[in-house]
Parts: C-alpha cells; sequence; structure tokens
C-alpha cells in the first residue's frame, strides 16, 4: 500500500458516524482541546499515522513495558558489542572524548 495519503490536505467528501459514551466523549474532548485539537483533528492524526505507519499506530499488547525494555536491551547490546568491535580495530574514543563529544560535564 505504498501510496502516500495526506489526510489533513485530502478532501473531504464523506461522514463518519460513532457511538460512544456522552462522559468518555466530553473527557476526549477536554483532553485533546489542551493541545488545541478537536475530537476530529484527534481522529484525523490517529487514521493519517496509521497509513503512516500501515497499521495500529501502537502497540496491542499487555506486555508493551516487557516488550519496550527487551527491545531497548537488545540495542543496549549491539551497540556495546560495536563498541567492543571498535575498540579492538584500534578507534576507541576515550572517556572524556566521548564526554566532550556528547556535551556532558566530566
Amino acid at each position: 500500500m505504498n501510496q502516500a495519503y495526506n489526510v489533513s490536505s485530502a478532501p473531504k467528501t464523506t461522514t463518519f458516524q460513532m457511538r460512544m459514551n456522552p462522559e468518555i466523549k466530553q473527557r476526549a474532548e477536554q483532553l485533546y482541546a489542551s493541545y488545541g485539537l478537536n475530537l476530529t483533528d484527534a481522529i484525523n492524526i490517529f487514521i493519517q499515522q496509521s497509513l503512516n505507519v500501515e497499521g495500529l499506530p501502537f502497540l496491542l499488547s499487555p506486555e508493551n513495558e516487557e516488550y519496550m525494555q527487551t527491545k531497548a536491551l537488545k540495542r543496549l547490546m549491539t551497540e556495546l558489542d560495536a563498541g567492543w568491535k571498535s575498540a579492538e580495530q584500534g578507534r576507541w574514543v576515550s572517556e572524556e572524548e566521548a564526554m566532550r563529544r556528547l556535551e556532558l560535564d566530566a
């Protein structure tokens, strides 16, 4: 589905209706209003992001926290491995140089 869509500039020629609890609708409207959006804008953003990622724009899993921790740990291990390989090849960066590059106080 590689066709690009721009929800905000696409012609608006159809309507969409849904039923929901009025209290939930009011809470959602208040939440989105705090970001300068109305409910229609928020739904359009959700749809745009779904099209961008070609799926739901978030994970559907009760294990989200565990999944994210595992993903972060895997990335950390990959970076550490790359660092050791770099050191073995003589491209080691000292702690002081790393701190300077990251603009951190030593």
